[in-house]
């Protein structure tokens, strides 16, 4: 079984800087794994020990630091790992990024049965882009799952979070799931696993190799654009205290709380 786990790098909440475009700058600025992404990773590992014969390919797009946080996925067991990287493919919104790295896994990945994609990414949390994908490949999709359950005979059950509770659906593979963190905990990367991530070889594709062309990609193949970014500034206002019910009350009815 070949599974695919698509990941971001985000820069950490307190490094955040952007571009003269309004887009989020990722060069140069300290990032991390995309905490969703992480979780995606884990339902990966857990059919890896689960299923004998699975191998993970993790996959992103972004500048080429992003190869230090791919290493890290190859530290926690992934198998191996790939890098989508050009210039061009700055400023992309999610429709970009999704035709991007659905681009990379028909010309170069397509021999896979699962992809697992994090539900958010905590930079623009528009949960866009793994469905983005599954539609650009035409294949089936599940969205806010918790957790995998058993995968055989060519499907997979999934455990998705609904505003009810839990329901548990079965797909046909090839699908995609996007995941949700999920009831455990996270594997912590040991010695061996670290010691084989330095010496792993990242493979890379520019924008020519995957077969896009520059209006394809970045900001040239966006239909959405940043007008503005801003941090919101939190206002508490002034804040009136009351002696009594009767004063309470009053205020409550001024305010439009209580019927006569």
């Amino acid at each position: 079984m070949k599974i695919l786990v698509c990941i971001k790098q985000v820069p950490d909440t307190d490094d955040i800087k952007w571009t003269e475009n309004n887009t989020i700058q990722r060069e140069g600025v300290e990032s991390i794994i995309n905490p969703y992404d992480v979780y995606a990773i884990e339902e990966a590992l857990k059919l890896k020990r689960a299923i004998p014969d699975v191998h993970i390919t993790v996959l992103t797009m972004g500048p080429l630091q992003a190869e230090a946080m791919l290493r890290k996925t190859i530290a926690l067991g992934c198998d191996d790992a790939v890098l989508i990287s050009d210039k061009k493919f700055a400023g992309a919104d999610t429709y970009a990024t999704g035709k991007t790295l659905a681009a990379a896994i028909k010309s170069k990945l397509n021999d896979f049965d699962l992809i697992l994609c994090g539900q958010f990414a905590i930079d623009g949390d528009t949960a866009q882009t793994g469905p983005s994908i599954a539609n650009q490949l035409g294949i089936p999709q599940i969205t806010f799952v918790k957790e995998l359950k058993e995968c055989n005979n060519g499907s997979v059950c999934a455990v998705r979070q609904i505003e009810e509770g839990f329901e548990t659906l079965k797909v046909e593979l090839p699908a995609l799931i996007c995941i949700l963190k999920g009831f455990e905990e996270t594997t912590r990367a040991k010695i061996n696993g670290i010691i084989r991530a330095k010496s792993s070889e990242i493979t890379v594709y520019s924008m020519e190799d995957i077969g896009l062309a520059p209006e394809d990609t970045g900001i040239k193949g966006s239909p959405t654009y940043v007008s503005k970014a801003f941090r919101p500034v939190h206002d508490r206002g002034e804040c009136e205290f009351c002696e009594n019910i009767s004063q309470l009350a009053g205020k409550i009815k001024e305010f439009g709380g209580i019927n006569e």
